[in-house]
Protein backbone atom coordinates (compact mmCIF):
# COMPACT_ATOMS: atom_id res chain seq x y z
CA UNK A 1 0.00 0.00 0.00
CA UNK A 2 1.41 3.71 -0.93
CA UNK A 3 1.66 6.05 1.62
CA UNK A 4 -1.39 8.45 0.49
CA UNK A 5 -4.08 10.92 2.49
CA UNK A 6 -7.04 8.57 2.90
CA UNK A 7 -10.78 10.31 3.56
CA UNK A 8 -12.43 8.62 5.94
CA UNK A 9 -16.45 8.32 6.12
CA UNK A 10 -16.37 10.77 8.13
CA UNK A 11 -15.30 13.17 5.63
CA UNK A 12 -11.52 13.53 7.87
CA UNK A 13 -8.51 13.13 5.57
CA UNK A 14 -6.08 11.11 7.60
CA UNK A 15 -2.18 12.21 6.45
CA UNK A 16 -0.02 9.89 4.16
CA UNK A 17 1.84 8.97 7.39
CA UNK A 18 -1.36 7.20 9.11
CA UNK A 19 -0.72 4.50 6.09
CA UNK A 20 2.61 3.43 7.73
CA UNK A 21 2.77 0.64 10.02
CA UNK A 22 5.51 2.03 12.34
CA UNK A 23 3.37 5.30 13.04
CA UNK A 24 1.04 2.76 15.14
CA UNK A 25 4.38 1.73 17.45
CA UNK A 26 6.10 3.74 20.02
CA UNK A 27 9.43 4.46 18.77
CA UNK A 28 12.92 3.53 20.55
CA UNK A 29 14.34 6.23 19.33
CA UNK A 30 14.11 9.28 21.42
CA UNK A 31 14.28 11.93 18.34
CA UNK A 32 11.57 9.68 16.46
CA UNK A 33 9.17 9.11 19.38
CA UNK A 34 9.00 12.88 19.60
CA UNK A 35 7.95 13.05 15.80
CA UNK A 36 6.00 10.18 15.73
CA UNK A 37 3.83 11.92 19.06
CA UNK A 38 4.21 15.23 17.60
CA UNK A 39 2.34 14.12 14.41
CA UNK A 40 0.04 11.94 16.91
CA UNK A 41 -1.14 15.19 18.65
CA UNK A 42 -1.74 17.24 15.38
CA UNK A 43 -3.80 14.64 14.03
CA UNK A 44 -5.60 14.15 17.32
CA UNK A 45 -6.41 17.38 17.81
CA UNK A 46 -7.57 18.43 13.62
CA UNK A 47 -10.37 15.04 14.09
CA UNK A 48 -11.02 15.84 17.61
CA UNK A 49 -11.92 19.78 15.76
CA UNK A 50 -13.35 18.47 12.62
CA UNK A 51 -15.84 15.43 14.76
CA UNK A 52 -16.16 18.43 17.41
CA UNK A 53 -15.20 15.93 20.15
CA UNK A 54 -13.34 16.65 23.52
CA UNK A 55 -12.69 13.81 25.47
CA UNK A 56 -10.31 11.00 24.34
CA UNK A 57 -9.23 8.00 26.71
CA UNK A 58 -6.46 5.65 26.25
CA UNK A 59 -9.33 2.71 26.35
CA UNK A 60 -10.59 4.55 23.14
CA UNK A 61 -7.73 2.92 21.50
CA UNK A 62 -9.38 -0.79 21.55
CA UNK A 63 -13.13 0.69 21.59
CA UNK A 64 -14.20 -1.28 18.24
CA UNK A 65 -16.42 1.29 15.99
CA UNK A 66 -16.09 4.26 18.89
CA UNK A 67 -16.29 7.76 17.92
CA UNK A 68 -12.15 7.64 17.77
CA UNK A 69 -12.17 4.55 15.80
CA UNK A 70 -11.40 5.95 12.42
CA UNK A 71 -8.04 7.44 14.06
CA UNK A 72 -6.62 5.03 16.22
CA UNK A 73 -7.27 2.17 13.94
CA UNK A 74 -6.27 1.84 10.30
CA UNK A 75 -7.58 -1.29 8.70
CA UNK A 76 -6.36 -1.34 5.50
CA UNK A 77 -2.75 -2.14 6.87
CA UNK A 78 -4.09 -4.05 10.14
CA UNK A 79 -2.64 -1.61 12.74
CA UNK A 80 -4.40 -0.08 15.57
CA UNK A 81 -3.01 2.64 18.66
CA UNK A 82 -2.20 0.14 21.68
CA UNK A 83 -4.15 1.84 24.65
CA UNK A 84 -0.18 2.47 26.26
CA UNK A 85 0.79 4.46 23.79
CA UNK A 86 -2.05 6.62 23.58
CA UNK A 87 -2.10 7.09 26.95
CA UNK A 88 2.19 8.81 27.03
CA UNK A 89 0.53 10.51 23.83
CA UNK A 90 -1.93 12.06 25.82
CA UNK A 91 0.27 12.51 28.88
CA UNK A 92 2.39 14.59 26.05
CA UNK A 93 -0.71 16.58 25.47
CA UNK A 94 -1.50 17.44 29.23
CA UNK A 95 2.05 18.56 29.60
CA UNK A 96 2.23 20.78 26.08
CA UNK A 97 -1.53 22.27 27.57
CA UNK A 98 -3.25 21.12 24.56
CA UNK A 99 -5.48 18.93 27.51
CA UNK A 100 -6.45 18.49 30.62
CA UNK A 101 -6.70 15.34 33.00
CA UNK A 102 -10.93 15.18 33.47
CA UNK A 103 -11.77 14.06 35.80
CA UNK A 104 -9.04 15.34 37.41
CA UNK A 105 -6.42 12.96 39.74
CA UNK A 106 -6.20 10.34 36.61
CA UNK A 107 -3.87 9.89 33.93
CA UNK A 108 -6.17 7.42 31.29
CA UNK A 109 -8.63 10.47 30.32
CA UNK A 110 -8.34 14.29 28.93
CA UNK A 111 -10.20 16.89 28.04
CA UNK A 112 -8.93 18.15 24.33
CA UNK A 113 -8.02 22.06 23.60
CA UNK A 114 -8.80 21.89 20.28
CA UNK A 115 -9.08 25.72 20.88
CA UNK A 116 -6.98 26.98 23.32
CA UNK A 117 -8.72 28.79 26.29
CA UNK A 118 -8.30 32.41 25.01
CA UNK A 119 -10.09 31.31 21.16
CA UNK A 120 -12.85 29.77 23.25
CA UNK A 121 -13.08 33.00 25.05
CA UNK A 122 -12.85 34.79 22.33
CA UNK A 123 -15.74 32.06 20.48
CA UNK A 124 -17.78 32.67 23.85
CA UNK A 125 -17.82 37.07 23.94
CA UNK A 126 -18.84 36.96 20.07
CA UNK A 127 -21.39 34.90 20.46
CA UNK A 128 -22.74 36.39 23.66
CA UNK A 129 -22.49 39.62 21.88
CA UNK A 130 -24.43 38.13 18.62
CA UNK A 131 -27.27 37.05 20.26
CA UNK A 132 -28.02 40.24 22.75
CA UNK A 133 -26.63 38.36 25.77
CA UNK A 134 -24.56 41.18 27.27
CA UNK A 135 -25.21 42.62 30.49
CA UNK A 136 -27.50 39.16 30.65
CA UNK A 137 -26.88 36.70 33.64
CA UNK A 138 -26.55 33.23 32.27
CA UNK A 139 -26.16 29.88 33.46
CA UNK A 140 -23.92 27.42 32.23
CA UNK A 141 -26.16 25.06 31.29
CA UNK A 142 -27.62 27.80 28.84
CA UNK A 143 -24.37 28.30 27.18
CA UNK A 144 -23.76 24.73 26.96
CA UNK A 145 -26.93 24.00 25.93
CA UNK A 146 -28.43 26.46 23.90
CA UNK A 147 -32.32 26.56 22.75
CA UNK A 148 -30.33 27.07 18.88
CA UNK A 149 -27.25 25.46 17.25
CA UNK A 150 -24.28 27.32 18.67
CA UNK A 151 -20.76 27.05 18.72
CA UNK A 152 -20.44 26.57 22.26
CA UNK A 153 -22.70 23.70 21.80
CA UNK A 154 -21.24 20.21 24.34
CA UNK A 155 -18.62 22.61 25.48
CA UNK A 156 -17.64 20.47 28.20
CA UNK A 157 -17.97 22.49 32.03
CA UNK A 158 -14.10 22.66 32.58
CA UNK A 159 -13.47 24.47 29.68
CA UNK A 160 -16.19 26.90 29.52
CA UNK A 161 -14.77 27.88 33.13
CA UNK A 162 -11.11 28.27 31.85
CA UNK A 163 -12.70 30.39 29.18
CA UNK A 164 -14.88 32.96 31.43
CA UNK A 165 -11.82 33.00 33.34
CA UNK A 166 -9.83 35.07 30.29
CA UNK A 167 -12.56 36.96 29.92
CA UNK A 168 -13.12 37.83 33.55
CA UNK A 169 -9.67 38.60 33.44
CA UNK A 170 -10.01 41.09 30.85
CA UNK A 171 -13.18 42.34 32.27
CA UNK A 172 -15.43 41.21 29.42
CA UNK A 173 -17.30 38.72 31.89
CA UNK A 174 -17.84 37.92 35.78
CA UNK A 175 -19.10 35.07 37.42
CA UNK A 176 -22.60 35.39 39.30
CA UNK A 177 -24.02 33.30 41.94
CA UNK A 178 -27.53 31.51 40.93
CA UNK A 179 -30.12 29.52 42.33
CA UNK A 180 -28.96 26.51 40.54
CA UNK A 181 -25.19 26.63 40.88
CA UNK A 182 -23.09 28.81 38.68
CA UNK A 183 -23.68 31.81 36.10
CA UNK A 184 -22.24 34.46 33.99
CA UNK A 185 -22.88 38.33 33.16
CA UNK A 186 -20.99 39.28 29.66
CA UNK A 187 -19.72 42.39 29.59
CA UNK A 188 -19.29 45.01 26.80
CA UNK A 189 -15.15 45.34 26.01
CA UNK A 190 -12.40 44.61 23.94
CA UNK A 191 -9.68 41.69 24.40
CA UNK A 192 -6.83 42.90 26.59
CA UNK A 193 -3.43 43.08 24.28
Amino acid sequence: MALAPYTTSSGFVLPSVHAAPPFFVQQPNPVTHKNVTQQWKRLILTYARHKHLFLLRAEDADAVAGEWDEVVRNPRINRRLRPSFLSAILADMVASGQAIYEPPNQTSSVLLFWRSPEEWAQVLHEWADSTGHLNTIMTFYEIVEPPVPSPLEGLPIPILRKAIAVLTKSNRAQIIAVADGEGVRFLAGTPAR
